[in-house]
């Protein structure tokens, strides 16, 4: 099994060096990520800004690549054949914080594994539930081996019988591996955001705004992510790019939008 690794908290993140051991226990694996954190970039994509790609040493003494751009551009460069390594399964991760519910429309690390779609492959998101301060750096002890270990065991089932379109996006308790309470298939829950609008001052006096600045909170309904997590499991929820609206085709054809684009000016 050859595994296309990334994320989107950079390459020197502890996340991906946990995953990345215990990956290299049942396949190969290239890791190529963002040179620095690109949190929250979703899916975009450098097109005004040329790419440059640098080998680095990481913490265990192996080799990884790091990239100028964006989640998604490191695995566009490796399925147009920059490594010459075509993978089986793209995995991004472990974020260092939870990707639940709508959080998922933001993130880059699941961004990522969405690529997988794109170029073929089945695609894994695992992010870490950490009980932090909002946009605090510290968080404590990080508990990534369970989801590590977890998600490696995964991957194998994944390449076989993961259906086409579809896409795992993992999320996991901050806990030791005794306090983990199992793992279950889970749908998306709902956000609930609280943010307010506060007007600030940067360090030149110039007026600014603060738009993201308190903890956002989630609806309370069984069989959710959300749920999972806080029951201490891992959550495994399939998620596909296929955004169309299908039962809202059938009722946009009663506005008759034909009729709006022959209708003369008056």
């Amino acid at each position: 099994m050859r595994v296309l690794l990334t994320n989107d908290d950079g390459i020197d993140a502890p996340g991906i060096q946990a995953l990345k051991r215990e990956l290299e226990r049942v396949g190969e694996v290239l890791a190529i990520a963002p040179d620095r954190n690109r949190s929250g970039v979703g899916r975009s994509i450098s097109i005004a800004t040329p790419l440059h790609v640098e080998e680095r040493t990481l913490a265990d003494g192996s080799t990884g690549y790091a990239c100028n751009g964006t989640p998604v551009d490191c695995v566009r460069l490796v399925a147009l054949g920059l490594m010459d390594f075509e993978p089986d399964v793209v995995i991004s991760g472990i974020n260092h914080g939870e990707n639940l519910g709508d959080d998922i429309t933001y993130s880059g690390t699941v961004a990522a594994a969405f690529e997988g779609i794109v170029i073929g492959v089945p695609g894994i998101a695992v992010s870490l539930s950490v009980d932090r301060a909002w946009h605090a750096n510290g968080a404590g002890e990080l508990h990534f081996e369970p989801v590590a270990e977890f998600t490696a065991r995964l991957a194998r089932v994944a390449v076989e019988k993961l259906p086409p379109e579809r896409i795992l996006n993992i999320n996991a308790p901050n806990v030791p591996r005794e306090r983990v309470r199992g793992a279950r298939i889970t749908r998306l829950g709902r956000r609930v955001y609280m943010d307010e609008l506060v007007e600030v001052e940067d360090e030149n006096g110039r007026t600014c705004y603060d738009i993201y600045n308190h903890p956002p909170h989630y609806r309370e309904e069984e069989g959710t992510d959300f749920a999972a997590v806080a029951a201490r499991e891992i959550s495994v929820t399939p998620v596909h790019l296929n955004l169309t609206d299908h039962t809202g085709l059938q009722e946009l054809e009663s506005w008759d939008v034909r009729e709006l684009l022959s209708r003369s000016r008056g």
